[in-house]
């Protein structure tokens, strides 16, 4: 199928209760289903599922969309992951498109390479885990144990030991069968001059990457005596891996994540292992990379909480403060534990306790909190520049003017400044401004209205779009954000454009056909509805106009044209009148 008839297909073949229950509690309400929210932590019912409309929304989060919106959230999914799983699920295969033999065998070929990179990987992990577990893998038995690692850890993240030797893992794949090209391409062997595979991973404590479908789809090793080589390396990016995207113990810690509703996230995989063994299964870690938007991207679809653990020195503080700056921009909440000088949390928890930890968790500012503090050590004008470059970044608009008010209050600095320095930097007409910053609405208010009133019969009745056209719906329509939805609507269809539109779009969407609208059961009366308030605009608006070219004549000595002017306004009243 191509990808429109798949989406269909799927929510056809697909109920999202259903779906939901895999990861939620859900009960009977009336008409819809609920439970307390999977994406923030809380124990009200405020989640809600039509299983009519094929919909969810949260009344806390806000969190909203259908079938596939829920599952690539709750997996940290983009949508081409999402649709390709729940294909999968549905038995649907999916025409990818190409439009002759060459391109056909191309993709046939990509697939089947990503399919065979995947077996490598799991046979890697296993020649891994079984040498760890063998008579070579004693010394690392030893170090694993002065680590303080429980076999119960070990088996959890699946760790192993690749040996000192050379050829190895080569061998492994050899003897099964796999291509050393290929093996050398995913990342799992290098290649000498010569041309030779060698082992990638030797003398070295593995660590197996995991994707959030549970594949393994790279290998972070450490070193484990002293040796003169770099204390950890990582898999290279691959056709199976890109590190920016991905975090340590993700696919292990989803579940706790959502349940405790907040991840801990540090830097290194031991304190990943260490974190979990103690009780903390919603740890993950980053891989070797500062805190990438797509890792971002990933977390946000589990939750809206983050505890950053980082080093207390100067470079610690550093990664934490531009993490706090990503984070917050995009909406997340965030705090920041600093460890003690000379601890991270592996040493701390395994010298001081999980009640070290506990009150360091306690005691740890939020993220805004924290760059306040960081910024107090810089000089005036640069803790302005970075005050407003972070308020330049900001991606909602309602964060904008709690932002502002809380570093001008913490850093001493003047509102009204902040303020106006972000109007210049966005470019931003006055009336847009001030809506943004939190000032007095502006005069499109009756505007912002109308459109609304508009794109809401749009949603709810989008079958009827040629209507409101008869009437002239779509040409009341003045911001560019209803435009927008409405040309989505007309090219995309009823059926498709759900998938077409970006959060914002979805959100509303939600709010007119979700588990809390009004039933759409009268959809003749609403549209009477709408046409009466748009008669009573055009005639508004005719008045306006007639009024102002009426004025603009006066003076010219145009009598003709004044008298015509004058019983166009007079029958414009009256026409008002009568609809009114």
């Amino acid at each position: 199928m191509q990808s429109k008839d798949a989406i269909r297909a799927i929510k056809e073949r697909m109920n999202i209760v259903d779906v939901v229950r895999r990861y939620v509690e859900l009960r009977r309400n009336g008409p819809r289903w609920v439970a307390p929210c999977p994406f923030h932590q809380e124990t009200k019912p405020s989640f809600s599922v039509n299983e009519e409309q094929g919909l969810f929304y949260c009344f806390g989060c806000h969190a909203s969309g259908d079938i596939f919106d829920f599952y690539s959230r709750i997996n940290g999914l983009d949508f081409k992951e999402t649709l390709e799983q729940l294909a999968a699920e549905s038995g649907i295969t999916i025409d990818r498109g190409p439009n002759n033999a060459r391109q056909q065998g191309e993709e046939r070929e990509r697939r089947s390479s990503r399919q065979q990179m995947l077996r490598m990987y799991e046979l890697a992990a296993g020649h891994f885990a079984a040498t760890l577990n063998g008579p070579d893998g004693e010394e690392c038995r030893a170090y694993i144990e002065k680590r303080g690692l429980s076999q119960e850890i070990v088996q959890r993240f699946g760790i192993g030991w690749a040996k000192r030797e050379w050829q190895s893992l080569a061998d492994a794949l050899r003897r099964a069968g796999f291509d050393a090209r290929m093996a050398v391409e995913s990342g799992l062997l290098g290649q000498s001059g010569n041309g030779r595979a060698y082992d990638r991973f030797r003398g070295r404590l593995i660590f197996p990457i995991k994707s959030l479908s549970n594949q393994i789809i790279a290998f972070g090793g450490r070193i484990i005596a002293d040796e003169e080589e770099a204390k950890y390396i990582n898999s290279a990016d691959t056709p199976i891996y890109k590190k920016g995207e991905h975090l340590y113990g993700l696919a292990q810690a989803r579940k706790g994540m959502v349940t405790k509703g907040r991840v801990l996230l540090t830097e290194g995989y031991m304190d990943v292992l260490t974190l979990h063994q103690f009780g903390y299964d919603n740890a993950v870690g980053v891989l070797g990379t500062a805190l990438t938007p797509e890792q971002i991207k990933r977390l946000s679809g589990f939750v809206s909480q983050l505890t950053l653990l980082f080093d207390g020195d100067r470079a610690g503080r550093k990664a934490a403060l531009r993490s706090c700056e990503m984070l917050l921009t995009r909406g997340l909440s965030c705090s920041v534990v600093l460890m003690p000088e000379g601890e991270d949390i592996d040493s701390l928890l395994r010298g001081a306790g999980p009640e070290a930890f506990e009150t360091l968790q306690a005691q740890a500012p939020d993220g805004l909190r924290f760059c306040v503090d960081v910024l107090k050590a810089l000089a005036p004008r640069e803790t302005v520049e970075w005050a407003r470059n972070f308020l330049r970044q900001v991606e909602i608009p309602e964060l904008v003017s709690p932002y502002v008010s809380r570093l001008a209050g913490q850093l001493q600095l003047s509102e009204a400044d902040l303020r106006e320095g972000l109007v210049q930097s966005r470019g931003s007409r006055p009336d847009k401004a001030r809506a943004e910053t939190g000032g007095a609405p502006s005069g499109n208010a009756r505007q912002n209205i109308r459109d609304r009133e508009v794109m809401m019969y749009a949603v709810r009745y989008p079958q009827r779009l040629a209507d409101m056209q008869e009437m002239g719906a779509d040409l009341a329509l003045q911001s560019p954000i209803a435009r927008q939805l409405w040309d989505k609507i007309e090219t995309h269809g009823p059926e498709a454009v759900f998938h077409q539109l970006d959060q914002r779009e979805k959100n509303f969407w939600c709010k007119c056909c979700g588990p809390e609208a009004a039933p759409r059961d009268d959809g003749d009366k609403e549209l009477e509805s709408l046409r009466h308030y748009l008669n009573n605009y055009y005639a508004s608006a005719q008045k306006s106009s007639l009024s102002a070219a009426l004025r603009a004549n006066t003076g010219t000595g145009d009598f003709e044209a004044d008298l015509d002017y004058l019983r166009a306004l007079k029958e414009t009243l009256e026409k008002g009148h009568e609809q009114s």
